[in-house]
């Protein structure tokens, strides 16, 4: 048996992060409007305003979490650590400087470990949104990380 990875299944019905910096989220609102057939059969969360936005706009219920810099990043961190968020759709902004970009940075690594599919704009959301996956569960291997910190100890362990 291989402990070096685990399993992990995306169900058909996605946990999907909707995120967007000041100047994107006009954007994301957008997307989420002509994509609401496909979005309303997921559960959708963001950070503050955008997730407040996109419900308000589009009629779609969205859970909200903090503003992006009061945390909200760090908060859908957490939740795909939990395994409790699918997929992320972030537009970020990359001509402004944003005050909490330690904390995105954090929240883009933390998916990337987990191989949680993220698009940062709206090109990328189109594709992955329209993908034949996004009706059907998808099984996924991420690093056994308590075995890995297990075989790390180990090797220093022996190395003494």
């Amino acid at each position: 048996m291989n402990e070096e990875f685990i399993t992990f299944t995306i169900g058909k019905q996605k946990t999907i992060a909707l995120i967007a910096h000041d100047g994107k989220k006009k954007e994301l609102i957008n997307w989420c409007a002509e994509n609401q057939e496909i979005l309303r059969n997921h559960f959708l969360c963001g950070t503050g305003t955008t997730a407040r936005l996109v419900a308000e706009r589009t009629g779609l219920p969205v859970k909200g979490y903090n503003s992006g810099p009061l945390g909200g990043d760090q908060q859908i961190g957490a939740k795909i650590v939990e395994g409790n968020i699918d997929f992320v759709i972030f537009f970020s902004d990359p001509l402004e400087a944003q005050p909490h970009d330690p904390d995105v940075k954090a929240l883009l690594r933390i998916a990337q470990v987990y191989d949680i599919p993220i698009a940062n704009n709206k090109a990328t959301a189109d594709f992955m949104i329209h993908s034949t996956l996004m009706n059907q569960e998808y099984d996924h291997q991420v690093i056994n990380f308590k075995q890995n910190v297990i075989d790390r100890v180990n090797v220093k362990f022996n190395e003494k």
